[in-house]
Protein backbone atom coordinates (compact mmCIF):
# COMPACT_ATOMS: atom_id res chain seq x y z
CA UNK A 1 0.00 0.00 0.00
CA UNK A 2 1.24 3.45 -0.90
CA UNK A 3 0.91 6.54 1.31
CA UNK A 4 2.11 10.11 1.07
CA UNK A 5 4.98 11.08 3.37
CA UNK A 6 2.76 12.60 6.09
CA UNK A 7 0.50 9.54 6.34
CA UNK A 8 3.46 7.16 6.25
CA UNK A 9 5.06 9.07 9.15
CA UNK A 10 1.83 8.97 11.17
CA UNK A 11 1.53 5.20 10.65
CA UNK A 12 5.17 4.62 11.57
CA UNK A 13 4.85 6.61 14.80
CA UNK A 14 1.63 4.82 15.74
CA UNK A 15 2.94 1.32 15.00
CA UNK A 16 6.50 1.67 16.30
CA UNK A 17 6.22 4.26 19.05
CA UNK A 18 2.58 4.17 20.19
CA UNK A 19 0.22 7.11 20.68
CA UNK A 20 1.05 10.37 22.45
CA UNK A 21 -1.24 9.28 25.29
CA UNK A 22 0.67 6.00 25.70
CA UNK A 23 3.96 7.90 25.72
CA UNK A 24 2.76 10.30 28.44
CA UNK A 25 1.24 7.57 30.61
CA UNK A 26 4.47 5.57 30.40
CA UNK A 27 6.41 8.46 31.93
CA UNK A 28 7.38 8.51 35.58
CA UNK A 29 4.10 9.09 37.53
CA UNK A 30 5.90 11.87 39.44
CA UNK A 31 5.95 13.96 36.27
CA UNK A 32 2.22 13.76 35.56
CA UNK A 33 1.10 13.55 39.18
CA UNK A 34 -0.93 10.35 39.11
CA UNK A 35 -0.79 7.08 41.01
CA UNK A 36 -0.30 3.69 39.40
CA UNK A 37 -3.99 2.90 39.99
CA UNK A 38 -5.05 6.14 38.30
CA UNK A 39 -2.74 5.39 35.39
CA UNK A 40 -4.30 1.96 34.91
CA UNK A 41 -7.77 3.49 35.06
CA UNK A 42 -6.90 6.15 32.47
CA UNK A 43 -5.61 3.48 30.10
CA UNK A 44 -8.90 1.59 30.40
CA UNK A 45 -10.99 4.76 29.98
CA UNK A 46 -8.99 5.67 26.88
CA UNK A 47 -9.69 2.22 25.42
CA UNK A 48 -13.40 3.07 25.40
CA UNK A 49 -14.59 0.65 28.09
CA UNK A 50 -17.68 1.50 30.15
CA UNK A 51 -17.49 1.97 33.90
CA UNK A 52 -19.15 -1.42 34.36
CA UNK A 53 -16.59 -3.12 32.10
CA UNK A 54 -13.71 -1.35 33.87
CA UNK A 55 -15.08 -2.40 37.27
CA UNK A 56 -15.27 -6.02 36.18
CA UNK A 57 -11.76 -5.88 34.72
CA UNK A 58 -10.29 -4.39 37.91
CA UNK A 59 -12.42 -6.48 40.24
CA UNK A 60 -13.95 -3.50 42.06
CA UNK A 61 -17.41 -1.98 42.50
CA UNK A 62 -18.74 0.35 39.83
CA UNK A 63 -19.07 3.08 42.48
CA UNK A 64 -15.28 2.85 42.99
CA UNK A 65 -14.74 3.73 39.34
CA UNK A 66 -17.13 6.68 39.72
CA UNK A 67 -15.12 7.92 42.73
CA UNK A 68 -11.90 7.63 40.74
CA UNK A 69 -13.45 9.64 37.90
CA UNK A 70 -14.46 12.33 40.39
CA UNK A 71 -10.92 12.56 41.81
CA UNK A 72 -9.41 12.67 38.33
CA UNK A 73 -11.80 15.49 37.38
CA UNK A 74 -10.80 17.42 40.52
CA UNK A 75 -7.13 16.87 39.67
CA UNK A 76 -7.76 18.21 36.16
CA UNK A 77 -9.40 21.38 37.51
CA UNK A 78 -6.58 21.90 40.01
CA UNK A 79 -3.99 21.46 37.27
CA UNK A 80 -5.68 24.04 35.03
CA UNK A 81 -5.99 26.55 37.88
CA UNK A 82 -2.39 25.99 39.00
CA UNK A 83 -1.15 26.47 35.44
CA UNK A 84 -3.08 29.74 35.24
CA UNK A 85 -1.50 30.90 38.51
CA UNK A 86 2.01 30.10 37.27
CA UNK A 87 1.39 31.86 33.95
CA UNK A 88 0.13 34.97 35.77
CA UNK A 89 3.19 35.01 38.04
CA UNK A 90 5.44 34.65 35.00
CA UNK A 91 3.58 37.44 33.22
CA UNK A 92 3.61 39.82 36.21
CA UNK A 93 7.26 39.29 37.14
CA UNK A 94 8.50 38.82 33.56
CA UNK A 95 10.36 35.79 34.88
CA UNK A 96 9.55 32.07 35.09
CA UNK A 97 9.61 30.40 38.49
CA UNK A 98 12.70 28.31 37.63
CA UNK A 99 14.76 31.48 37.05
CA UNK A 100 16.75 32.33 40.18
CA UNK A 101 18.71 35.53 40.81
CA UNK A 102 21.84 34.24 39.09
CA UNK A 103 21.02 30.63 38.14
CA UNK A 104 18.40 28.59 36.35
CA UNK A 105 16.93 25.40 37.81
CA UNK A 106 17.35 22.47 35.43
CA UNK A 107 14.58 19.96 34.74
CA UNK A 108 15.11 16.32 35.72
CA UNK A 109 15.43 13.89 32.81
CA UNK A 110 11.98 12.60 31.90
CA UNK A 111 12.87 8.95 32.54
CA UNK A 112 14.14 9.53 36.09
CA UNK A 113 13.10 6.72 38.41
CA UNK A 114 12.54 8.91 41.49
CA UNK A 115 12.14 12.70 41.60
CA UNK A 116 13.45 14.29 44.80
CA UNK A 117 15.90 16.93 46.09
CA UNK A 118 18.77 15.25 44.26
CA UNK A 119 17.42 16.86 41.09
CA UNK A 120 17.42 20.37 42.55
CA UNK A 121 20.25 21.32 40.19
CA UNK A 122 21.08 24.71 38.68
CA UNK A 123 22.77 25.29 35.34
CA UNK A 124 25.88 26.63 37.10
CA UNK A 125 26.11 23.54 39.34
CA UNK A 126 25.81 21.37 36.26
CA UNK A 127 28.51 23.26 34.39
CA UNK A 128 31.00 23.24 37.29
CA UNK A 129 30.41 19.53 38.02
CA UNK A 130 31.05 18.56 34.40
CA UNK A 131 34.22 20.64 34.41
CA UNK A 132 35.48 19.08 37.67
CA UNK A 133 34.64 15.44 36.95
CA UNK A 134 34.90 15.00 33.17
CA UNK A 135 38.03 15.70 31.13
CA UNK A 136 38.23 17.19 27.63
CA UNK A 137 38.06 13.69 26.09
CA UNK A 138 34.80 12.83 27.87
CA UNK A 139 36.45 10.45 30.36
CA UNK A 140 35.63 10.49 34.08
CA UNK A 141 38.39 11.89 36.28
CA UNK A 142 36.76 10.48 39.42
CA UNK A 143 33.24 9.15 39.82
CA UNK A 144 31.39 11.43 42.28
CA UNK A 145 29.90 10.00 45.47
CA UNK A 146 27.37 12.79 46.02
CA UNK A 147 24.04 11.91 44.45
CA UNK A 148 23.43 15.27 42.78
CA UNK A 149 26.83 15.28 41.08
CA UNK A 150 26.48 11.62 40.14
CA UNK A 151 23.23 12.40 38.29
CA UNK A 152 24.91 15.23 36.39
CA UNK A 153 27.83 13.02 35.36
CA UNK A 154 25.52 10.17 34.29
CA UNK A 155 23.46 12.59 32.18
CA UNK A 156 26.66 13.37 30.26
CA UNK A 157 27.76 9.73 29.97
CA UNK A 158 24.46 8.65 28.40
CA UNK A 159 25.10 11.07 25.52
CA UNK A 160 27.64 8.53 24.23
CA UNK A 161 24.75 6.26 23.22
CA UNK A 162 22.28 6.71 20.36
CA UNK A 163 18.55 6.79 21.06
CA UNK A 164 16.56 4.04 19.42
CA UNK A 165 19.56 1.71 19.13
CA UNK A 166 19.93 -1.61 20.96
CA UNK A 167 23.36 -2.41 22.42
CA UNK A 168 24.71 -5.74 23.61
CA UNK A 169 26.33 -5.87 27.03
CA UNK A 170 29.69 -6.26 25.33
CA UNK A 171 29.13 -3.09 23.30
CA UNK A 172 27.96 -1.19 26.39
CA UNK A 173 31.05 -2.26 28.34
CA UNK A 174 33.41 -1.32 25.51
CA UNK A 175 31.97 2.21 25.27
CA UNK A 176 31.85 2.73 29.04
CA UNK A 177 35.37 1.42 29.56
CA UNK A 178 36.68 4.36 27.54
CA UNK A 179 34.86 6.68 29.94
CA UNK A 180 35.40 4.99 33.30
CA UNK A 181 37.52 1.97 34.24
CA UNK A 182 34.78 0.72 36.56
CA UNK A 183 32.37 0.27 33.67
CA UNK A 184 30.20 -2.27 35.52
CA UNK A 185 29.34 0.24 38.27
CA UNK A 186 28.68 2.94 35.68
CA UNK A 187 26.43 0.58 33.68
CA UNK A 188 24.39 -0.27 36.77
CA UNK A 189 24.07 3.41 37.70
CA UNK A 190 22.73 4.28 34.25
CA UNK A 191 20.00 1.68 34.77
CA UNK A 192 19.34 2.61 38.40
CA UNK A 193 18.81 6.31 37.68
CA UNK A 194 16.62 5.69 34.64
CA UNK A 195 18.99 6.84 31.90
CA UNK A 196 19.07 3.42 30.24
CA UNK A 197 16.97 0.25 30.20
CA UNK A 198 17.87 -3.40 29.63
CA UNK A 199 16.11 -6.64 28.74
CA UNK A 200 15.38 -9.18 31.48
CA UNK A 201 18.19 -11.45 30.30
CA UNK A 202 20.62 -8.48 30.04
CA UNK A 203 21.24 -9.31 26.38
CA UNK A 204 20.36 -5.81 25.16
CA UNK A 205 20.51 -2.26 26.47
CA UNK A 206 19.03 0.99 25.16
CA UNK A 207 18.59 4.66 26.09
CA UNK A 208 15.25 5.29 27.78
CA UNK A 209 13.08 7.87 26.01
Amino acid sequence: MLYDSKKATELHISEKHGSTLEYLLDMNPSFIGISQVQRELLVLIASGLTDKEIAVKLGVAQSTIRNHRYKLREKEKQARLFLSVMELISSNTKKKVNILDKDILCDAHKTATTIDDRYNITDNERESTIKNYIDENGAIKTFPSREKKKIIVLSEIVKNFSKGKKYSEKEINRILQRINEDYATTRRALIEYGFMERSNDCSSYWVKE
